[in-house]
């Protein structure tokens, strides 16, 4: 798993941004998916309605958070990506913490669209920073690493948030984990300093200069595999963050399990299957996607359809344990997209507009992801309530596993166009 980072850099301080990126991305998803968990005692204490839930869990985190991505990720390309992620560490553990004190739901609403501001400058800055620190035929495999921090985080949020829900009250989760990334952030910025500022872009890239949004917006609209890579990787997650949402409350409801057991199986199935699947999809990458730029769409492509009859026997099991042991494997496989994808979008651009294709790329990726996905299921679910009753929630998010579906056509379409799109290995039209 050892990344040599760039030739005749400093590998253990490249290390240690790597880490302290890691830590922080980890924060950053326990933050945004603790919510999943303390939905069923929100819902109780606040009275909330699963659309409300829905809500509150997907588009008040979505709307600033895909926002306001792109006019930070401007900033980012010109000044320095350390500070700016630093600040954005802070905000969204502040507001996390706010969250502990609402007493209604447009409270915690506002409250989460205080989390997606600052999550707002957190992750597209990394990406082009990680892109700096490694060559390119290491990308999907630096950038998987990072994404550690999804499965990780979201993990640890759902099992911390049901043991500090159970044993002491919803609040306290808040308060606790806003609490730790406020005292992370000094040291996210003593560790944390931008490369470009001590040393040139890796393997013979040459930085180019400060462009405007326009450029960066004509280059992208120029690239068909762009706009197919985010919109098939906007597909998946919709039902990925719809799951990390729904599925602790699915299996309280339609089990019977308590909050505290649906937090520890859940947080099991996404710290091992999710760790498996992100270092999987990031090795092949770097391994076929030299060869062939294609690869980069393929592997996804092929993990999403692989999902689907997974999911299916997973969602529809009787019993606790084979539902766990089932889920296990779609969770590796929807989550092979993020090494190969990010590193692609990476590749799409140079180095002086990646910050913002990454931006642009998240804004359409969690836009349609959380801000459609989660509340979708949530719909859906109050819909069939009328006719499955508690089983509601089961029948929402099958009918959710035809999302990967659509995601594996249009990455399929994608891989045939990387090979031209990419970066410095064809001509550009004027």
């Amino acid at each position: 798993m050892m990344l040599s980072g760039l030739e005749g850099g400093r590998p253990g301080r490249t290390g240690a941004v790597m880490a302290m990126l890691l830590i922080a991305y980890t924060l950053n998803f326990i933050d945004r998916q603790i919510i999943g968990i303390l939905a069923v005692p929100i819902k109780a204490d606040l009275g909330l309605s699963d659309r409300q839930l829905g809500l509150m869990g997907g588009l008040a985190f979505a709307l600033f958070y895909s926002g306001l991505g792109i006019p930070i990720a401007r900033l980012a390309d010109r000044h320095d990506r350390g500070l700016i992620m630093t600040v954005s560490l802070a905000l969204w553990s502040l507001m996390t913490a706010l969250c502990g004190l609402t007493q209604n739901f447009w409270q915690i609403f506002a409250a989460r669209l205080g989390v997606g501001v600052g999550e707002a400058g957190g992750v597209a800055p990394a990406y082009s920073l990680i892109a700096d620190l490694y060559p390119a035929e290491q990308r999907a495999r630096a950038l998987a690493i990072y994404s550690f921090g999804i499965p990780i985080g979201s993990a640890s949020g759902i099992v911390f948030g049901g043991i500090i829900a159970t044993l002491i009250d919803w609040r306290y989760a808040f308060f606790i984990v806003g609490l730790l990334g406020l005292l992370l952030a000094p040291l996210f910025r003593k560790v944390v300093r931008d490369p470009r500022r001590e040393r040139p872009a890796p393997s013979g890239e040459e930085r180019e200069p400060y462009v405007g949004l326009g450029a960066v917006l004509r280059l992208l609209a120029r690239k068909p595999s762009f706009w197919l890579l985010s919109v098939g990787a906007s597909c998946s997650s919709m039902m990925g963050y719809g799951l990390f949402f729904w599925l602790p409350s699915f299996l309280v409801r339609s089990f019977g399990i308590s909050l505290l057991s649906a937090s520890l199986h859940y947080g099991a199935i996404l710290l091992a299957g999710g760790i498996a699947g992100i270092w999987l999809g990031g090795r092949m990458a770097d391994a076929l996607g030299q060869g062939n730029r294609g690869a980069y769409a393929l592997i996804p492509a092929v993990a999403f359809l692989a999902t689907i009859p997974f999911y299916a026997a997973g969602i529809s099991a009787q019993s606790i344990l084979p539902a766990i042991a089932l889920l296990l494997v779609p969770t590796a496989l929807g989550l092979v997209w993020l090494g190969p994808v990010l590193a692609a979008i990476q590749g799409l651009a140079p180095a002086s507009m990646r910050s913002t294709a990454s931006a642009a790329f998240l804004f359409i990726n969690n836009l349609i992801g959380i801000g459609v996905g989660t509340p979708a299921i949530g719909w859906l679910s109050d819909y069939l309530k009328a006719s499955h009753g508690e089983e509601a929630l089961r029948h929402a998010i099958l009918w959710g596993t035809s999302f990967y579906v659509i995601a594996a056509l249009l990455l399929l379409i994608a891989s045939r166009f990387l090979p031209r799109d990419w970066h410095g290995e064809s001509a550009l039209p004027g």
